[in-house]
């Protein structure tokens, strides 16, 4: 009476989303596989043999491929019992449902999904609701066996040479209300620890398996200083060469800069902090919590603690004139974060998904269209045409600038060329000076993104 739990993407890192809930279900007793289909590929023998099945869906792209899979999942495994979880299985609940799912949850899904599994083992089929789970669990360490090993995910580039990179939570959830995020429907504002001792055998067990570098995912990871500090200086304490990154909000990197020589000292050296844009109309539509001069002063601030930013941008949006992108792409020069910021983050286009706040702005609504099932968005058009034009292109860019591995400083002056090209000729920077490249892990896609046409076309079972 197999389980068979599935990731389908998990931005290049090894998935925490399955290891968690397989630890609770084989401490429960079940037999466990764990399946990474975008490292190896699902079998139709998996599916078949598999009493309850569970997916993960983190992301948009996650949720993309699931809802291809879950047809040829349905057919293969007819008498399984299929549960969709994570942020954007309840939002989306009707929608997998038709596609073959019994069950969506969100949120802190470990313990339901025991229960499940254990309604299934006395021979009962479960008869449960979708819903969003927000209790207090005392989280164990994740169980890793049987997924691919580290060396076959994303790894951390830094000083010409790679390092391979675990990846770990000391929270869920966040405390903020930014509107275009997909943790807010789900979390509405609250966020959970995950116990110390839980974090740091996860990352032991991660060190012992090669990694020299652990990517901390939390939406904010100075949510909670108290909780997160003591865990780090733990880590550093016990793994002296490891180093770290983190998520950060710019609000966040301003108010406990105090922390920032912490950090630092423990081996931090790189934070991501999700920038969204430059111009502050933007940003107060995003309800962001900072201002371009913010950006400014946080850059600032990391630079002179010596850690690098990993910036990333919504970088198109019904708010994105010429005039802005243009200003934009000035402001990374200016800033300068040509090195900062992965080609794709100058193609991202603003998501609208079920449940977005976004939704409560009235020249939102005004501006989408019906909601599209296949691509679990709200669809909307630019005023100007040209931007969605420039967006298309600058996406193909990017997929063209990965795939030959072309340097930063390269695409950005090929972006402003395209720029030249389609939305006419304007203001460009004095110099793109040569700099050095800064700590960065090899996968650069990104959670909001679209999925790529690679990952559209892959088949399942």
């Amino acid at each position: 009476m197999n389980i068979l739990l599935i990731s389908t993407y998990e931005l290049g890192h090894q998935p925490l989303s399955l290891s968690s809930p397989a630890a609770w279900l084989r401490r429960a007793g079940a037999d466990v596989v764990c399946a990474d289909i975008s490292v190896t590929p699902l079998t139709t023998e998996m599916a078949a043999n598999a009493a309850l099945i569970g997916i993960s869906v983190p992301m948009h792209t996650a949720t993309r491929l699931a809802l291809d899979m879950l047809p040829h999942l349905r057919a293969a495994a007819p008498n399984a019992y299929i549960v969709c979880y994570g942020l954007y299985a309840p939002l989306n609940a009707a929608i997998l449902h038709q596609a073959g799912a019994d069950c969506c949850l969100g949120g802190e899904v470990e313990e339901q999904l025991t229960a499940i599994w254990q309604q299934i083992a006395a021979g009962n089929r479960p008869s449960v609701a979708d819903t969003v789970l927000l209790n207090r669990l005392d989280l164990i360490p994740p169980d890793r066996n049987g997924l691919p090993p580290l060396d076959r995910y994303a790894t951390l580039i830094s000083g010409g040479k790679t390092h391979l990179a675990g990846y770990t939570e000391t929270t869920r959830g966040c405390k903020h209300l930014c509107r275009h995020c997909p943790v807010v429907p789900v979390y509405n504002g609250h966020f959970r620890v995950v116990p110390r001792s839980t974090v740091l055998a996860d990352i032991r067990a991660q060190v012992a398996a090669g990694a020299r570098h652990i990517t901390f995912g939390d939406p904010d990871f100075l949510n909670g200083p108290g909780h997160v500090l003591p865990i780090v200086c733990a880590m550093h304490a016990e793994f002296p060469d490891l180093t770290y990154d983190v998520t950060i909000k710019i609000e966040h990197i301003i108010r406990y800069a105090h922390l920032l020589p912490e950090l630092r000292a423990t081996g931090c050296i790189m934070v991501v902090s999700a920038v969204e844009a430059l111009d502050d109309t933007i940003l107060t539509r995003f309800a962001k919590r900072h201002s371009r001069a913010d950006v400014v002063r946080a850059v600032q601030l990391l630079r002179e603690h010596d850690i690098a930013l990993n910036a990333t941008f919504v970088a198109f949006t019904p708010w994105t004139t010429r005039q802005v992108y243009r200003d934009f792409l000035l402001g990374i020069a200016e800033l300068g974060l040509i090195e900062s910021v992965a080609p794709v983050q100058y193609g991202l286009r603003l998501l609208i998904p079920e449940g977005s706040r976004l939704l409560e702005l009235p020249d939102v609504q005004a501006l989408i269209e019906p909601f599209d099932p296949e691509a679990l968005v709200y669809p909307w058009r630019h005023p100007d045409p040209a931007m969605d034009t420039l967006q298309r292109e600058v996406m193909a860019l990017t997929q063209c600038s990965e795939q030959c591995g072309e340097s930063r400083s390269s695409f950005y002056l090929r972006l402003i060329d395209l720029c030249d090209r389609i939305i006419g000729p304007g203001p460009r920077p004095a110099t793109v000076p040569d700099a050095a490249p800064v700590p960065r892990l090899s996968e650069p896609w990104y959670c909001c993104a679209e999925p790529t046409d690679s990952q559209l076309m892959a088949k399942y079972l």
